[in-house]
């Protein structure tokens, strides 16, 4: 027993067994075999480390951005009379965030008090008091029905109602638009980034952007493509849509930065790409454009009154993608014995072929496989008994 397990551990200490190989000489199979693996040669090669980069390891990106806009313009709006209007009052939210909008035309109310009045005939329509619950409020409405039915003009009666009085207007926008010329304010994008596994930091203000150069480039995506000001209608027009339809009832823009660095390369090649995209589908007439509502408080004679702007505009949203990779030993590897794994595939398309479509499979399958028989006791002592009496007969014959 002992001598036996001395065997057995001898055998898988010391042994080595390796499969069998069969040199077929088929010139068809062979050229497929070849061709195979030339396949899967030029994938890993030209996909998998060159395009992919399967040689490197990967790092997400950290982002932060900020904006200032600059430009003015004139408006002549009954009422109000000539005004200026400046960043102050056509950019929301002021601090310049990642998103933010751009007043290109706006309905003001002016005069709005708390008070009783009707409603529109769109929100309100009524012909009589029972029409008018009071203490609702229409979805469209501007203020709580009082259950009152009262004129809003010679024709139409409406629900009367308790709020800012008198009610907006909005069916008609102005057209042109009132901020027509935003088409050329300019957007000064801010853009810092981090690849922390890297320990590599960034900024859109690239090497070669000085401060006498900002103060009179303008992005052009051949001729200034790594300028980080804007002018609106170059963005709008990038993105496929006309800034003159997008001014009169507002749209969204999304601008795009993105970072794809190679950080084998010195970190001066790691420079940002500008990309505009429309977000606003403009063949769609339910709810079209975009625009809120903001009010400017005042008081006079002790009573509280409001300026109410519906505010038309064009959204821009800054999105940063960006990812950074650099060689790395364990992908590398992994990547390489990936590859050895598919080369597999010429053997398995090849044996396929030699084993069940040439017409010579059966002799294929005669030189790939030794078949073995496992015989059991009882067959072995079946064969020995026959062989034992030869023996005998053998013997008795030689003694007589």
């Amino acid at each position: 027993m002992g001598l036996k397990l001395r065997e057995k551990a001898a055998s898988f200490l010391f042994e080595y067994d390796t499969p069998r190989m069969v040199l077929v000489k088929n010139k068809k199979v062979g050229l497929i075999f070849r061709l195979i693996q030339l396949v899967v040669l030029g994938y890993i090669i030209g996909w998998v480390f060159l395009y992919e980069k399967g040689y490197q390891s990967q790092d997400g990106i950290i982002s932060s951005v900020s904006v200032k806009l600059k430009g003015l313009t004139v408006t002549n709006i009954s009422g109000i009379g000539p005004h200026v209007w400046d960043v102050a009052d056509y950019v929301f939210p002021p601090q310049g965030d990642s998103s933010f909008v751009v007043m290109t035309n706006v309905i003001i109310t002016r005069g709005q008090k708390q008070d009783i009045c009707p409603e529109l005939p769109d929100a309100g329509q009524c012909n009589y008091d029972g029409d008018c619950i009071q203490g609702k409020y229409s979805r469209q409405g501007q203020g709580i029905m009082t259950g009152k039915c009262v004129d809003f003009n010679n024709n139409v009666t409406t629900c009367e109602i308790f709020g800012w009085c008198p009610v907006e207007e909005d069916d008609q926008i102005p057209d042109p638009p009132m901020l027509l010329e935003a088409e050329n304010f300019t957007l000064f994008i801010k853009n810092s980034i981090t690849f922390p596994t890297f320990k590599v930091s960034r900024r859109n203000l690239v090497e070669g952007i000085t401060t006498s150069y900002l103060k009179k480039c303008t992005y052009h995506k051949h001729t200034d493509p790594f300028c980080p000001v804007f002018e609106l209608g170059y963005i709008v027009k990038e993105s496929g849509q006309n800034f003159r339809a997008l001014a009169l009832k507002g749209g969204v823009v999304g601008i795009t930065i993105d970072w794809d660095c190679d950080l084998d390369w010195p970190v001066t090649y790691c420079k940002p790409v500008y990309q505009f995209h429309g977000l606003y589908n403009d063949d769609n007439n339910v709810s079209p454009g975009f625009n809120f509502r903001y009010a400017k408080y005042y008081r006079d004679n002790g009573t509280d009154y409001r300026t109410l702007y519906k505010v038309f505009g064009i959204r821009f949203d800054i999105l940063v993608n960006g990812k950074a990779g650099k060689f790395d030993i364990i992908p590398t590897m992994t990547t390489i014995g990936s590859g050895i794994g598919i080369f597999g595939v010429a053997s398995i398309v090849c044996d396929l072929l030699l084993l069940h479509f040439l017409p010579r499979r059966d002799y294929y399958k005669q030189r790939k496989f030794k078949y073995a028989e496992m015989k059991t006791p009882v067959s072995e002592k079946e064969e020995a008994a026959p062989s034992s009496m030869c023996n005998l007969q053998n013997n008795g014959t030689g003694s007589q």
